[in-house]
């Protein structure tokens, strides 16, 4: 009798450490293919700002200097070269995560509108 309540209390052990491995494997899992997702996701980010950068620079140069001439070209009329500084200065010059996960907007260009 003693040894049937044994094995009886053995083969319960047994279930519940199998059951808790079970639940910590697919804890584990889901970790990993979080993690996986996340890495691809910094790559992508990484990538798309190598190119996105330099172009935003570069953008932001050119109405600069346009700007400079708009303003010169016009006598010394500050909104109008205003109009192209705050275009081209403005906006994002770095991608984040959630703007290439589509989650947030990407403001390449800056808006005139103060609530933008």
């Amino acid at each position: 009798m003693r040894k049937r309540t044994t094995l009886r209390v053995a083969s319960m052990v047994a279930a519940l450490a199998v059951c808790g491995l079970v639940a910590a494997g697919t804890s584990w899992a889901d970790d990993v293919g979080r993690a996986k997702n996340d890495a691809g996701l910094g790559l992508a980010t990484v990538v798309a700002n190598i190119f996105y950068v330099p172009v935003k620079v570069g953008y932001a140069t050119i109405g600069g200097v346009t700007g400079g001439l708009g303003y010169a070209l016009t006598g010394g009329n500050r909104q109008a070269a205003e109009r192209i500084w705050v275009s081209s200065f403005g906006g994002d010059y770095i991608l984040t995560r959630e703007m290439v996960r589509g989650r947030e907007r990407i403001n390449f260009a800056g808006s005139q509108d103060p609530n933008m």
